[in-house]
């Protein structure tokens, strides 16, 4: 693995502002969201305004990625981010959200997720995992991706390839009737394959008109994830996956989330809805 010097937090640029014509989510300004007390099975036209949604989420994290490169700082990528989707009618689920001051998660190397964009230059050879949420026509879409910034070493660039495919793996296996637990269980069997740790405490979660619905979407083999899949049934799959432990720590930000050894992390997420025969994924560009 590269032997490049751990991440330390750079400086805040000031807030982002979103045009008042942009509708906010109801938790902006508040300490937290209200608690969502609607379905977990969405109706057709709420999952087309998701779909709407997810997409502008999707292009607009390939609009920030596009951009990078060594010399270039998170806060630029969260710039091209803001500014896509603010371009697009869409607000950033981010920011505001308890208090996060971004409208995208830069997590570099060690950092799990939930990275604030700063002052932080990338190196030649990092990892950066960019999470995009938008909020558009009354409901969210969240997806993220891992890049490689320059030439990434061989044991990182493996990493950030198997934890792709162990998203599309779970993918494949949601199907109605089946227990949420059969995700987690097919991405800890393929990670153990490389002796990869699977990140437990945080998670896949319901997503609708609510960023976080509160139904859990775990990705390791979890017994208790007993929920029964539904057609219509809304929620995200975001693997996070690690070349040491599964164990982390969290900066005095409160948000910046950190592998407790040290070592790399990559995370691939996507948003669905289950179908009548598998899954369809909502946020694509």
């Amino acid at each position: 693995m590269s032997g490049q010097s751990l991440l330390v937090p750079g400086t805040l640029s000031p807030r982002r502002t979103v045009p008042a014509a942009i509708p906010r989510p109801e938790y902006v300004g508040k300490d937290a969201p209200a608690p969502y007390t609607g379905p977990e099975v969405q109706d057709a036209e709420t999952v087309e305004r998701m779909r709407i949604a997810g997409g502008v989420a999707a292009r607009a994290l390939a609009a920030a990625a596009e951009h990078i490169a060594p010399g270039v700082t998170t806060d630029k990528l969260d710039e091209v981010a803001h500014e896509y989707l603010c371009d697009h009618g869409a607000y950033p689920s981010t920011l505001g959200y308890r208090k996060f001051p971004k409208s995208l998660c830069t997590s570099v190397n060690e950092v799990i997720c939930h990275g604030i964009p700063d002052s932080t230059v990338l190196r030649d050879g990092d990892i950066v995992n960019l999470d995009v949420t938008a909020y558009l026509g009354g409901v969210h879409g969240d997806t993220n991706a891992t890049y490689l910034c320059g030439e990434a070493d061989e044991e990182s660039r493996l990493l950030v390839e198997r934890t792709r495919e162990s998203l599309n793996r779970a993918i494949k296996a949601v199907r109605p009737g089946r227990q949420i637990n059969v995700i987690g269980r097919v991405i800890e069997s393929y990670a153990k394959r490389f002796g990869y740790g699977v990140v437990r405490d945080f998670t896949g979660h319901g997503i609708n008109t609510s960023f976080h619905s509160g139904l859990i979407i775990p990705h390791y083999d979890d017994p208790r994830a007993t929920t029964v899949m539904r057609p219509g049934m809304t929620f995200t799959i975001e693997p996070m996956l690690t070349l040491g432990t599964h164990e982390w720590e969290m900066w005095q930000d409160g948000w910046t989330v950190v592998t407790r050894d040290r070592k790399r992390t990559a995370q691939f997420e996507h948003t669905l809805v289950v179908t009548d025969s598998g899954a369809e994924i909502l946020t694509l560009p």
